[in-house]
């Protein structure tokens, strides 16, 4: 299996946008949440996080090819069995079967939410936030109107509650905060 460092390399050889890379970072931390939380392998479920958006620049104009190009560029990878079907899972291109499926198809528009949250908190901090504030965040439709709200809610498929999973993403973020410069 390729290093977390490895695929870090490939993030950054490939994600030129700052703001990006803070994304898959938040991701990544999420992802590893949930596998502690459900018993899965966590360094698998990061690598999927980390990786899931790696041809996003490439096709941010031809979202049809989203995730499938990122599964291209990963095929001559070290990758354990699952990551090429959430990749593809998470940008809508399959069906969400595995936990790490659902999981990374709910994780991947939640940071999006929390961190407009947290940027419209007087803190401008993660630490600022909780689960209560990014509730209320969720239930006004036009406040960062991108963050798939249904998709989030599939959190649910995992057995998790929204409260708890905007428990569990917030810690997560807050663990990488200074990555995230939040």
């Amino acid at each position: 299996m390729i290093s977390r460092e490895r695929a870090l390399e490939l993030v950054n050889a490939n994600l030129a946008k700052k703001n990006l890379v803070k994304h898959v970072l938040a991701v990544e931390a999420i992802m590893r949440a949930l596998a502690r939380k459900l018993g899965e392998d966590e360094e698998v479920w990061g690598l999927a996080g980390l990786l899931h958006d790696l041809d996003y620049e490439k096709t941010m104009q031809d979202p049809a090819n989203h995730g499938r190009l990122t599964v291209e560029m990963i095929s001559d990878l070290d990758l354990p069995p699952g990551i090429d079907q959430a990749v593809l899972a998470h940008a809508g291109h399959a069906p969400r079967n595995s936990l790490m499926d659902k999981a990374i198809y709910c994780s991947d528009p939640v940071t999006g939410l929390i961190v407009a949250s947290a940027l419209m908190h007087p803190s401008k901090r993660l630490a600022g936030i909780d689960p209560v504030f990014v509730g209320n965040r969720f239930g006004e439709k036009r406040f960062a109107a991108g963050a798939n709200r249904e998709a989030i809610a599939s959190c649910s498929e995992l057995g998790i509650e929204l409260h708890e999973f905007f428990r569990i993403s917030i810690d997560a973020m807050n663990g990488i905060a200074a990555d995230l410069e939040l």
